[in-house]
């Protein structure tokens, strides 16, 4: 291990006198007396024991939260921009103690997670220039002296909703946009990974703080409950939440019932098409990292490799050939590609899945289980596998967090498309291909019905700049990049007479 996780959570302010860490608003202690616990799956060793936020604790923190939002949202926008530019340094002093909590508190390797922390310090760079851009529109109004413009408002409290496998940056995609749109924020993190919460918390509360900021601009409450509380709560205007299919669409039932707005990202189930025209070690880069990186638990990972039929044999030796160097092991060590899935549910999840392959027919070339040694105690690592599968398997039409990778045979590009898209969930496609139709006509309209389509790259992983999302059962929300920043404002038409008279719309005379 890089650094002794003891160092790691004292640089980053965790620590603190009693056994037990506090949650809350930036007022400090909340006075819940339940607590959770956060092991890491690298070596199954306690973190920390974590205080759980009571109902009575939400409350305050939404009260204090709405204080806050009303002096937020009179601050400049630059001005709100220059604090999430200093969340940004702040982010760049503390990337390699945070990336290295990441690793250790969620499983995933050292390289992947500070990739995490630098897609949060992207984020707040970008949300720094958007601060100056929150633009509207002018229109020409159709009656004389009269001018028509619209114009963006911050909308209140934003809950976030998070999950473990990304437990800092999705925080900061949501956050860094709706801090700058004049939003406060409250954060429910996965109980899976609260340290990493814990610690992104302090890192803002000190930029805050150092600014003269009130309590309540951003504060995290822990445990299960919370989510329930800010999806019911008519006073949250917006929730985002990132999750599972099933537990995103009880979100959005709840959040549409009071006519609240949500930003849904969920599942995904996603493909790569590898054309007789790709260049074939390009395209096995891509599809086994994004099929074992962060040990199979992104939402973008790789699921499914759609191959034309004429490689297909070609390409399957050289991935059977990949997946036997792979090194799975502790991923502080940078020598490793896989770490841990994230607890033994996930083990457990993972297993049925492989056995209900099989029983559908599914023929493993690398098969798959769990790992046994000392150097695998925590009883979290399981070993990246591959099937040959059909398209309409209930397994494959089904998201299973973990590194399994199913192999599916084509003929025709159309034929490869319809595969493609033949599954509920739509987040993030790709295609192989050196043929510049077939690029095209994947992109096109009648092409891949996801919200991320690339060409030649995988499909794990994206840049901050573009707006992050899909359709179908991944939810149709957007995050990150583009004009994302918008489902974080509500939208005001102003129309202005200017005139000595009041002439009304459509002509309309009504005469008194």
């Amino acid at each position: 291990m890089q650094k002794e996780i003891s160092t790691v959570l004292k640089n980053l302010g965790v620590l603190a006198e009693n056994p037990a860490f506090s949650t809350g608003n930036l007022a400090g202690p909340v006075s819940g007396t339940n607590t959770i616990t956060s092991f890491s799956p690298v070596d199954g060793k306690e973190i920390a024991r974590i205080q759980v936020a009571s109902a009575q604790d939400y409350e305050q923190v939404i009260k204090t939260a709405q204080e806050a939002f009303v002096f937020w949202r009179n601050t400049p926008a630059p001005k709100r921009g220059d604090i999430v530019r200093q969340l940004g340094d702040a982010l760049r002093v503390n990337k390699d103690d945070l990336g290295t909590l990441v690793s250790y508190e969620m499983g995933k390797s050292l390289q992947e997670c500070l990739g995490e922390v630098q897609e949060m310090i992207d984020i707040c760079d970008f949300a720094v220039g958007l601060s100056r851009q929150l633009y509207g529109l002018t229109m020409h109004s159709e009656r004389p002296q009269h001018r028509m413009y619209e114009q963006w408002h911050p909308m209140g409290i934003v809950g976030i909703i998070s999950a473990f496998n990304f437990p800092v940056a999705v925080w900061s995609w949501n956050a860094a946009l709706a801090l700058v749109c004049g939003n406060v924020c409250v954060w429910k993190p996965s109980s899976k990974t609260p340290v990493c919460a814990i610690a992104c918390q302090h890192i803002l509360a000190k930029v805050l703080k150092a600014n003269h900021m009130p309590e309540g601009i951003s504060s995290v409450l822990i445990g299960n409950p919370i989510g329930d509380l800010l999806n019911n709560d008519s006073r949250i205007p917006l929730v985002s939440f990132t999750g599972s299919t099933p537990i995103g669409r009880k979100v959005a039932t709840a959040v549409a019932g009071r006519f609240g707005r949500s930003i849904l990202e969920l599942g995904g189930n996603n493909a790569i098409i590898i054309s007789k025209d790709a260049d074939l070690d390009m395209s096995l880069i891509g599809a086994v990292f994004g099929a074992v990186g962060t040990a199979g638990q992104r939402c973008t990972s790789t699921r499914r490799l759609i191959i034309q039929e004429d490689i297909y044999d070609t390409f399957k030796e050289k991935l059977v050939k990949a997946y036997g160097q792979l090194r799975i092991g502790d991923p502080l060590d940078e020598n490793n590609h896989v770490g841990p899935l994230i607890d033994k549910a996930a083990v457990d999840m993972y297993l049925k899945a492989i056995e209900k392959g099989k029983a559908e027919g599914a023929h493993f070339i690398v098969e798959g289980g769990l790992l046994e040694g000392e150097q695998y105690g925590s009883g979290c690592y399981v070993k990246p596998c591959v099937a040959e599968v059909e398209n309409n398997y209930e397994i494959v039409q089904e998201e299973t967090f973990a590194p399994i990778l199913y192999l599916i045979k084509y003929k025709t590009l159309d034929e490869a498309i319809r595969l493609q898209n033949g599954v509920p969930q739509g987040l993030s496609s790709a295609i192989m291909t050196l043929n510049l139709r077939e690029a095209e006509l994947f992109l096109a309209a009648g092409g891949s019905d996801c919200g991320i389509a690339n060409v030649n790259i995988g499909t794990s992983g994206a840049e901050i700049g573009g707006a992050f999302g899909g359709e179908k059962e991944t939810g149709g929300g957007r995050e990150s990049g583009s004009d994302a920043w918008k489902g974080y404002m509500r939208r005001q038409t102003n129309t202005i007479n200017y005139s000595d008279t009041l002439p009304l719309a459509q002509g309309i005379k009504f005469h008194i």
